[in-house]
């Protein structure tokens, strides 16, 4: 069984403010000033972050007055750990396979 990861997505998740992100929303919807409080992070740096998550289908947004929350889309991270566990999966299967030194 070959299995392959999202590497975009890995890619996205794999900047530490990020991930973050992402730990934090996991827990609770968010609007930007609460993620700034949580982080430390400037506004403008994490809104950057956050069009990335949005981009990469990772979060979704609601507006709410002047404020826009962010929520975790958890089918996104499920499909990655479904990935993950597929790799772990073929690794097991795999590890007294091994190709001879020419």
């Amino acid at each position: 069984m070959m299995t392959s990861v999202d590497t975009d997505l890995v890619r996205v998740l794999a900047d530490p403010l990020r991930l973050r992100i992402v730990t934090l929303l996991a827990r609770e919807t968010l609007c930007t000033t609460h993620l700034v409080e949580e982080t430390g992070a400037k506004q403008t740096n994490l809104s950057n972050h956050l069009r990335v998550l949005r981009e990469a289908g990772v979060v979704e947004t609601e507006p709410c007055g002047r404020f826009t929350y962010y929520r975790l889309k958890p089918e996104v991270i499920a499909e990655l750990a479904g990935q993950f566990a597929g790799l772990a999966e073929s690794a097991r299967t795999a590890a007294e396979n091994k190709r001879a030194c020419p």
